[in-house]
């Protein structure tokens, strides 16, 4: 992308978001009234909680909570009454790992099924039954089995990651271009070195492309996750504001849920840059 593009991208994006704010502060303005703030986290944004008919809060309500949570991110004042940045901390962190695992299990995995066309029609149905199923509808199971609401979580997001890394991979492993291929050969390079040296290469691309995807859904998934199990997490963070009826809150978690997303997905897209071969 050309700089002047992407200055006039930059500017149609801030010419966007002006509109959208202006909107909706025009469509809360009439209201006459702000959202209901649970009182401890009233006293944590120096605001005073209102009582009375819900209402939808403005852009500024939610730019002084944003604030507010900004300058206190760690705070913890009981089990159930800890910061947005400790609750981020939890859910990245069953993220990461379920993810980690993940890789280490889909890669392999992938490589074997595109190496191997009679290793892909054998795991093909297996594939094909489990890859449907929602990773939500894993939840109880896991819960019965492990009985760890942390652990289960993990669980989940690794049962969301594999597939689209699992798939992508066997396709970008397929799809090498067979010329490559016969020159290993011809050079006698066996299957191990062949794959590090020619194999992965071609298809790091695809390979990060399903892994790009796979950062998405997990992130998607965690929140659902945490939702049903509770404890700690921006999940459970967004159904604990819902439950006091914090609407300027779940908004905030919202806006950070979309932000920390966006970060995860655009370092992704960096390394599968980084991998792809200009044409």
């Amino acid at each position: 992308m050309t700089a002047p593009l992407r200055l006039r991208a930059l500017f149609l994006s801030l010419l966007i978001l002006v509109l959208c704010l202006g909107a909706w502060q025009i469509a809360v303005s009439g209201s006459g009234a702000t959202a209901d703030m649970d009182p401890d986290y009233a006293k944590l944004m120096g605001q005073t909680a209102t009582t009375g008919k819900s209402a939808m809060p403005s852009p500024l309500d939610v730019g002084k909570t944003i604030w507010g949570h900004l300058r206190d991110p760690f705070y913890v004042r009981g089990s159930n009454d800890k910061g947005i940045g400790i609750q981020l901390a939890y859910s990245l962190g069953r993220v990461t790992l379920g993810y980690l695992i993940a890789v280490l299990v889909a890669i392999p995995v992938g490589f074997l099924i595109g190496m191997s066309p009679l290793m892909g029609r054998a795991l093909d149905p297996f594939i094909q039954l489990l890859k449907p199923v929602s990773p939500l509808a894993w939840m109880p199971l896991a819960l019965y089995t492990i009985k760890d609401s942390g652990i289960s979580s993990i669980f989940v997001i690794f049962i969301c990651s594999v597939w689209p890394m699992l798939i992508n991979t066997a396709f970008g492993v397929a799809s090498v271009r067979k010329e490559w291929l016969n020159v290993a050969r011809t050079l006698e390079v066996g299957p191990v070195r062949r794959a590090f040296t020619v194999i992965l290469p071609a298809a790091a691309p695809t390979i990060l492309t399903g892994m790009r995807i796979s950062i998405g859904i997990a992130w998607l998934v965690i929140v659902a996750a945490e939702m049903l199990v509770g404890g700690t997490g921006i999940g459970y963070f967004v159904w604990n504001e819902w439950n006091n009826l914090s609407i300027t809150n779940v908004i905030t978690s919202i806006l950070v849920i979309g932000v920390v997303g966006m970060i995860l997905d655009q370092l992704l897209a960096q390394a599968q840059r980084a991998v792809t071969f200009p044409e």
